[in-house]
């Protein structure tokens, strides 16, 4: 009996100390290769925290230059030898999204700029009127914003 005793008393101490990390990653870039190098390490990031035993909750805010890595169809917008990159990045994106329920949030006003249709916008992502409003918005609820320019 004292055993469990002791075991429950560990295992409540280590859920009592474990740290929640929140963080909104603010992504305006145009650079393929730097915002897939951007968003792997989000990928290790929230990895790493999981390891240590705490909790990581994290968005991605899409906007400006960085608007091809929410579109299905991005070529017209890629330079032929960014593709590989953009296409990295979403396989990364989606993972997360799906697995690590990182909400990943593409700002309408940025596809609006560009000409694109909001069809054409991933499923898992959500499409905010001005991702700005969304990202101070994280802030508000005591989220970290990290930037990728």
């Amino acid at each position: 009996m004292l055993k469990y005793l002791a075991l429950l008393w560990c295992v409540s101490a280590a859920v009592l100390n474990a740290q929640e990390y929140k963080a909104v990653f603010d992504c305006s870039s145009d650079d393929a290769r730097y915002i897939h190098s951007r968003i792997s390490l989000i990928e290790k990031t929230l990895q790493l925290i999981e390891e240590q035993g705490d909790k990581a909750t994290f968005a991605i805010t899409v906007h400006g230059g960085c608007f091809p890595i929410v579109l299905g169809n991005y070529d017209e917008f890629v330079a032929n030898e960014e593709i590989q990159y953009i296409q990295k990045a979403q396989e990364t994106m989606k993972r997360l999204s799906e697995e690590k329920n990182v909400e990943i949030v593409a700002c309408a006003m940025s596809l609006k700029a560009n000409d694109v249709d909001t069809k054409e916008v991933l499923p898992y992502i959500r499409l905010s009127k001005d991702s700005f409003i969304d990202t101070i918005g994280y802030q508000n609820k005591g989220y970290g914003i990290m930037t990728f320019k």
